[in-house]
């Protein structure tokens, strides 16, 4: 019995410290932070600094590599990895996989400091045009559109000429719903480059969103005859076409499925997702 207890004691410390760790935040959530990655076969973790390079994007700074002993202690570890001389560094796309951020009270125990000294270097270019529109392509990028906002936002004031910067902000309202501002930048875009597909891409989307059917399929047909980036127009026909199958207007629906079909070169998912619309539409 005394063996049992003893055993349930160290099982259960050991328990404590791996829920010391909470792996449910993702990359972009974790800027200037020390963050930690899921243990690997070895019970290993690898952990380090993760900041945004307004040149590179979002950018993990190897720290090292740890384990987690008996009392909940964070150890060192040394690895093939950490015997290599200077910054090991990794820029990190999109991506749903999950880290831990290192808990405050480790910082210590793993021999670092909490903000790294040559961060510094990656912050004298942060009030730049350069770094704030990048900043707000990265966080549409992952979605965060709100935090990108800020940075696009505070660019408009000092520089709405910025090239890419309307499209950019639309890209922030019409994630957000906010179809009336977007509408307001996109024009200003068109007046500035008609012929910019992108631009007009989110327009029709804007209008279609908007109610505003006729114009958005104004913009298409102005696409049709001008775009060269076949992938915008497609994807101009597919959102025209699901708006059709929401309406159960079946003429227009396969009227704007094959206009979408028509832009492929090969079977895409744009063609394979209005065929199964088209199959539920049937039911």
């Amino acid at each position: 019995m005394k063996y049992i207890n003893l055993f349930l004691l160290f099982l259960t410390i050991n328990v404590c410290a791996q829920n010391t760790l909470n792996f449910d935040k993702s990359y972009i959530k974790c800027v200037d932070k020390w963050i930690i990655f899921p243990m690997d076969k070895d019970s290993t973790y690898t952990f380090g600094f993760l900041y945004i390079d307004n040149s590179a994007g979002l950018t993990f700074n190897y720290g090292g590599d740890f384990k987690i002993n008996k009392k909940g202690d964070f150890i060192n570890a040394e690895s093939e990895l950490s015997k290599r001389p200077g910054f090991i560094k990794m820029r990190l796309d999109v991506s749903k996989n999950l880290v831990a951020e290192l808990p405050e009270d480790r910082i210590k125990d793993l021999k670092i400091e909490k903000t790294p000294d040559w961060l510094s270097v990656y912050k004298q270019s942060d009030d730049s045009d350069f770094a704030m529109f990048n900043k707000g392509f990265l966080y549409n990028a992952w979605n965060e559109c709100e935090t990108a906002l800020i940075y696009l936002e505070k660019l408009e004031k000092i520089d709405s000429n910025y090239e890419g910067l309307f499209p950019e902000m639309a890209f922030s309202y019409n994630h957000l719903e906010q179809y009336d501002k977007a509408e307001v930048v996109l024009n200003k875009a068109v007046e500035k480059d008609p012929k910019d597909c992108y631009t007009l891409k989110e327009l029709a989307y804007t209008y279609k969103n908007s109610k505003k059917i006729d114009k958005s399929i104004e913009v298409y047909k102005k696409m049709s005859k001008t775009c060269k980036q076949k992938n915008f127009i497609q994807e101009t026909a597919f959102n025209l076409a699901c708006h059709y199958f929401n309406e159960k207007d079946k003429k227009n629906f396969y009227k704007w499925k094959d206009e979408a079909k028509n832009w492929s070169e090969s079977k895409n998912q744009y063609d394979k997702y209005l065929d199964k619309l088209a199959l539920e539409l049937e039911k």
